[in-house]
């Protein structure tokens, strides 16, 4: 296993528990405002809502980051 690799994961698992620890705290109900998608405000509650926008910008930091099979390769090929 690469080093980077595995500190990576590492720092990965330590924004995670983070995540669990404030949404043990915050357990309460909340609105929710995002008028792009919903005229009404999404009652739920503060961990589900921090952890959705959290598991969004993980999703969206793995797409960015791995996005394609050709992006990584071409830049690759063109340094040959």
């Amino acid at each position: 296993m690469n080093a980077k690799i595995f500190f990576r994961t590492l720092g990965f698992l330590l924004i995670l528990l983070l995540v669990i620890l404030i949404s043990t705290e915050n357990i309460q109900q909340i609105d929710f405002h995002f008028s792009l998608l919903r005229d009404k405000p999404v009652r739920a509650p503060a961990a589900f809502v921090y952890f959705a926008l959290f598991a969004v910008g993980v999703v969206g930091g793995t797409l960015l980051h791995g996005g394609g099979s050709g992006g990584a390769a071409g830049s690759s090929r063109s340094k040959k």
